[in-house]
Parts: structure tokens; sequence; C-alpha cells
């Protein structure tokens, strides 16, 4: 009886183990450290164009990653949102000019990438990245960072984030 129970217990607690999130993703760019200055390249003085980023500790069990891009220090209620974009291939490579995965609105109703452009002193720039359990159906001209959210819910194995500033120079 006593190797049964002992035999129950190793697979309860293996069983449970396995139902752990495999932990937070690790974000990271060849730009820009966390918590330091985004190159003028990545915003409205510059080319406007993404700064790389490279998504690690993925989950085996994610289908998608999703990415928010937001500036929470934005005189607007609710701040900024820069970039809004999902079924980013799980690899997790989002290079310089990233355009391989569907982009949603910005906080100016537009599609894509929005440069780093604040009126006065320095900002907070938050790159979200979402690992899914699924990929996501959402029409592009009507999905901006409200909606995302929405839709991630109950489908998110893991997130982790990176964080640039920015200061306009002129």
């Amino acid at each position: 009886m006593r190797p049964l129970f002992l035999t129950f217990i190793f697979l309860s607690a293996f069983f449970m183990i396995s139902l752990i999130p495999d932990g937070d993703l690790a974000v990271t760019s060849e730009a820009f450290r966390n918590n330091s200055i985004i190159p003028t390249k990545y915003s409205c003085e510059g080319k406007e164009t993404n700064p790389p980023l490279k998504v690690s500790n993925v989950p085996s069990a994610a289908k998608s990653l999703a990415l928010i891009v937001h500036d929470p220090d934005a005189p607007m209620k609710g701040g900024f949102t820069h970039w809004v974009m999902w079924n980013i291939d799980v690899n997790g490579e989002i290079p310089e000019g990233f355009k391989n995965a569907v982009e949603g609105l910005n906080g100016a109703k537009k599609k894509g990438y929005s440069g780093m452009c604040p009126p006065s002193g320095p900002h907070h720039y938050h790159f979200m990245v979402y690992a899914l359990d699924a990929r996501l159906e959402l029409d592009p001209a009507s999905t901006d960072k409200g909606v995302l959210e929405r839709a991630m819910e109950g489908h998110i194995l893991a997130k982790g984030g990176i964080t640039g500033l920015y200061m306009k120079t002129k």
C-alpha cells in the first residue's frame, strides 16, 4: 500500500509542476538597455523605425507573441500607444523595421509603429511582449491597445518587457 501511495504523491507533484508557467519572458534590445536612453534613430527625430527586440524564454506551448509599446507619461489620459502587433512568430526575433506580423492601431489611430516624440521632458516607453497559447483573429483596422488586451485575456502564457527612455533633442 505504501509504494502505491508514494507513486500517487510523486505523480500528483509531477502533474502540478507541469501546470506552472514557464516564467517571464526576457526582452532585450541591441539598441538600448532596460531603463536607458533609446537612440534618436527610432524616434520622430530619426528614421522612426522600431528598435530591434529579442524575446527569450518563450514557453514551448506558445503559438504566437504579441507586442504593445506604450508611453504612460504622454499628456493625454491613459498615455499614448506607439505600436500594437500580434501573431508574431515565437522565434522571438523582432528586427529593426519589422513588418512580419499583424499591426493594429497606435494612439494616433494609424496602423503600425509610431516613433517616440514626447512634447517635453523624458518619457518612459514600455515594450511589453506576451506569449500566447493561440494566434488571434482580429481586424487590424479596428484593433488598438484595449482591443488587443481584451483579446489576449485567458491566452497569456508568459509576459515580459523592456523600458526605454527618450527626450527630444530639438
